[in-house]
């Protein structure tokens, strides 16, 4: 199908599809810098407030799940464009809420509904353009993915700055109504809807229950979702932090954000190139080792306060880069035993890794005690944890992650 498009028309559809794709990440993080502002603003700890983004794991962890059935029955379309109205319509009610109760189920709402964008953007790659493409444009989302952190807190920043965080929601609202009605017009309809597709919740639950008893998914999903939770422990505590801890300003937050949004990003890139002469699992290996050390300095030099703030970021720096290690890698693992069931895989590994960030923000948020302790414990606790699961594997005989040690990256 893609050999009828013009540059003009690949370029138009590939723009809306990467925007579609950018409408959670800018509803996870763009909103970040006015924590304290809207803690003020409805009176409440910002260990509430930071529930909204637990809210928000949460949705997208449920939406994953149940969009993958819906696009293949009723076609691309007509889910995205009631998932965008859903969202367009939460946004608003953020943006007018009174109280955080208010807020917390908006944002499950925003989340149930802005997920739609980056699963049907993935199944429509599928669906419009030759397997030799697909990798290509897929590669260009996961930029548009990753670049989206760096971008949205400081944008958010500047809003909350020269307006106030109800803006942040509204212009949220403004640009999903754009790349709605850039769905509408620049979108080919995709893959055509299945009849045959069974909704009934036995079907659908019995193929994730199928998925989940392959010990290889299983294993990488924990190894990856836990040592992934990590940055939301941060991304959750980040703005008191820095913002109230540390009186940065809202600007300088958001840089300070989209520099460890850096960290993540170009250790994805390094992957690529490590991949050439290692193997995944010594990957995944080398950088469990190396964040869990980078995690306990975090822990003692936070608990007898020997940080300032650029040591913090520093630190935390070295740690992030970790992620962009082991998460592909563990992702890789965790999808490479499926020829059938790839969607069900796809969607259960996606929802079980926001799931559990949703637990860890709603871990961090509660133990919330106005210093950074909680923040770098859940960090290094994550990491941790994924670590002791990879390891205990490794122990078990005939272990799928038994791998031949490595000159340099082997433990």
């Amino acid at each position: 199908m893609e050999s009828t498009f013009n540059k003009r028309t690949y370029f138009k559809i590939v723009l809306v599809l990467g925007a579609l794709c950018t409408i959670s990440p800018f509803s996870i993080d763009m909103y970040l810098p006015g924590f304290p502002e809207m803690s003020r603003d409805l009176g409440t700890p910002i260990s509430q407030i930071q529930l909204s983004l637990t809210a928000y794991l949460v949705g997208i962890a449920i939406g994953q799940l149940f969009y993958g059935p819906l696009l293949d029955k009723y076609g691309r379309k007509k889910p995205l464009y009631i998932g965008l109205g859903i969202y367009v319509l939460a946004s608003i009610g953020c943006a007018f809420s009174q109280s955080v109760e208010n807020l917390i189920i908006m944002r499950l709402f925003q989340a149930l509904g802005g997920c739609v964008g980056m699963v049907c953007a993935q199944a429509m790659v599928r669906d419009i353009f030759p397997i030799q493409k697909t990798a290509q444009v897929l590669a260009l989302l996961t930029l548009v993915i990753a670049v989206s952190p760096m971008i949205a807190p400081t944008l958010g920043g500047y809003v909350t700055a020269f307006y106030n965080w109800h803006w942040v929601f509204i212009i949220l609202a403004i640009l999903t109504v754009i790349i709605w009605i850039a769905a509408i017009y620049v979108l080919p309809e995709g893959a055509e809807p299945d009849k045959a597709i069974s909704l009934r919740p036995q079907k659908v639950w019995g193929n994730y229950v199928e998925v989940m008893q392959n010990r290889q998914f299983l294993v990488y999903m924990l190894v990856g979702g836990l040592a992934g939770a990590a940055p939301f422990a941060y991304i959750a505590s980040s703005a008191d932090v820095f913002m109230n801890i540390y009186q940065v300003s809202e600007q300088t937050y958001g840089w300070i954000f989209g520099l460890l949004a850096f960290a993540m990003i170009g250790s994805t890139q390094l992957n690529h190139v490590l991949l050439r002469k290692y193997k995944s699992q010594q990957i995944i290996n080398f950088s469990l080792h190396y964040q869990v050390i980078t995690g306990m300095v975090l822990v003692v030099g936070t608990y007898f306060q020997l940080f300032n703030v650029y040591a913090l970021v520093g630190l935390m720096f070295l740690f992030l880069t970790a992620h962009g290690l082991n998460s592909p890698n563990t992702a890789a693992l965790s999808m490479e035993p499926f020829s059938r069931n790839a969607g069900s895989a796809s969607a259960l590994l996606g929802s079980l890794r926001m799931a559990m960030g949703g637990v860890v923000t709603a871990i961090v948020s509660f133990f919330h005690d106005g210093t950074a302790f909680p923040m770098v414990v859940g960090m290094a606790a994550c990491a941790l944890a994924g670590f002791i699961i990879l390891k205990s594997d490794q122990h078990i005989p005939g272990s799928i992650s038994r791998q031949q040690p490595s000159p340099s990256l082997g433990a």
